[in-house]
């Protein structure tokens, strides 16, 4: 878009986890808000406070210096007294009755926002947007879940002033990407509520295919709304591609990158290690090491600790979190890239893109149905299992260190060369310039002179 000097539209990026959170969808974030900036938008994004980050989940505070300098960043202070563990800070109630303060503080946290933990933000996040909109009118608001609070802000200027919206699922609200299952009934306040914001929606954005065409079938009066608009990889940050075999040959070193949650196989996964390792002249020393964080908030998960222990006599280590700038740095120490998912038609990892990017061999220890699968069909050097089985993934393994050290340079070029249709700027740039074709930038004529700051 070439916008005008001083007609630029104002984009209201709301977003939960934006930078310093260390979730895997502040990639998708970072990049959606630069993605604006970078096509001439003026964008203001709408987040949590960082202290939420760096107490809660953990934080990469290095992702704060990838944010487009013309990025005005407001921060709205988040409360989550479900996480807080500080015992000085409990109240009596608390402190003596837990069971039933736990199911007041549920009731609480969905009497404004049918989501729990993150319902009781809809009112500060709402006036925040509606002072940011009184300063400057927004033209257009892109709201990011989760957490599906941040559609609320969509909602509200849209009611109180017209201002057109677009929701980026990067998971989904009434469907369980894990098992297909609805996860709300019908006539639910959560079922009404997304059908009320999707049907007002300018468009609404999705992950991979089957979650998009799910949404169709439920919504098919705005199905034509509706787009994939994929993860991708961000070319400054991914791997640098391993267009020949490491010389000299050194023990083989198998890596994964992500968050390891518990719907995420490393058990099955380890078990196919140790088969292998043992058995595999080709892994005779080698290493798998898992980088990420172990759970989803900042103290790693015990049990996850204690799994990966128990197989440190076979190689298996976890090296902890990862800074988004070490990624390439760390990429280039693997040999093998293990991309280890949770089951599911409609899950996909952020990562299936960067891993594609290295061209490394990928092996794949999850259920094949899971929608990475289709990312990665026609990958030259991509080794999937047909089941969880250890003898299976084993094999997969195995396959994949051969590969790892007699691989051509041919099929490593190739490799190369399936990537770049994965670049995330190919991802994002149609529907960016599809929203600047359509948006007028608002005048002080459409501002109108009151606005409500009140959550609606």
């Amino acid at each position: 878009m070439a916008a005008a000097e001083g007609h630029a539209p104002h984009v209201l990026y709301v977003a939960w986890g934006f930078p310093p959170c260390r979730g895997g969808g502040v990639y998708r974030a970072l990049a959606t808000a630069n993605g604006f900036a970078a096509q001439g938008f003026r964008v203001t994004a709408l987040t949590a406070d960082r202290e939420t980050f760096l107490k809660y989940t953990g934080a990469d505070t290095s992702l704060e210096a990838l944010v487009d300098p013309s990025i005005e960043v407001v921060r709205v202070p988040f409360a989550w007294p479900s996480l807080e563990m500080d015992v000085r800070e409990w109240s009596a109630f608390r402190a003596f009755a837990p069971r039933l303060w736990w199911r007041s503080r549920v009731r609480r946290d969905v009497r404004d926002f049918p989501e729990v933990g993150y319902g009781p933000w809809k009112g500060p996040l709402t006036r925040a947007a509606a002072e940011v909109h009184a300063a400057d009118p927004v033209d257009l608001v892109v709201a990011s879940a989760n957490p599906n609070v941040d559609f609320s802000v969509a909602q509200h200027l849209h009611e109180t002033a017209g201002v057109p919206y677009v929701m980026d699922y990067r998971d989904a609200w009434m469907l369980d990407v894990f098992d297909g299952h609805q996860v709300h009934e019908e006539g639910s306040k959560v079922a009404v509520l997304e059908r009320d914001l999707i049907e007002s929606a300018t468009e609404v954005w999705f992950v991979n295919t089957p979650i998009c065409a799910w949404h169709q079938r439920r919504y098919p009066e705005v199905a034509d709304r509706m787009h994939v608009v994929a993860n991708g990889y961000d070319p400054e940050f991914a791997p640098t591609p391993r267009l020949a075999a490491r010389k000299p040959p050194r023990p083989l070193r198998y890596g994964y990158i992500g968050t390891v949650s518990s719907k995420v196989p490393l058990a099955e996964f380890a078990a196919g290690w140790s088969l292998a390792r043992g058995r595999s002249s080709a892994l005779a020393g080698a290493t798998a090491e898992v980088w990420g964080y172990l759970g989803f908030y900042a103290t790693p998960s015990p049990h996850l600790v204690r799994l990966i222990a128990d197989h440190a006599h076979e190689g298996l280590s976890y090296a902890g979190p990862l800074a988004k700038q070490r990624v390439k740095e760390v990429y280039d120490t693997f040999d093998v890239a293990l991309l280890i998912l949770g089951a599911g038609l409609y899950v996909t990892s952020g990562k299936v893109f960067e891993y594609t990017a290295s061209a490394l061999p990928i092996v794949s220890v999850h259920d094949p149905r899971n929608a990475a699968s289709d990312v990665l069909e026609g990958y030259p050097l991509w080794f999937p299992v047909a089941d969880l089985e250890p003898e299976t993934v084993a094999t997969a393994l195995e396959k994949a260190g051969e590969a790892a050290l007699n691989a051509s340079d041919e099929v490593r070029a190739s490799c190369r060369d399936f990537a770049v249709k994965y670049s995330r700027e190919l991802q994002l740039a149609p529907r960016i310039a599809a929203l600047a074709d359509g948006i007028r930038p608002r005048t002080g004529a459409d501002h109108p002179e009151t606005l409500t700051t009140e959550a609606s």
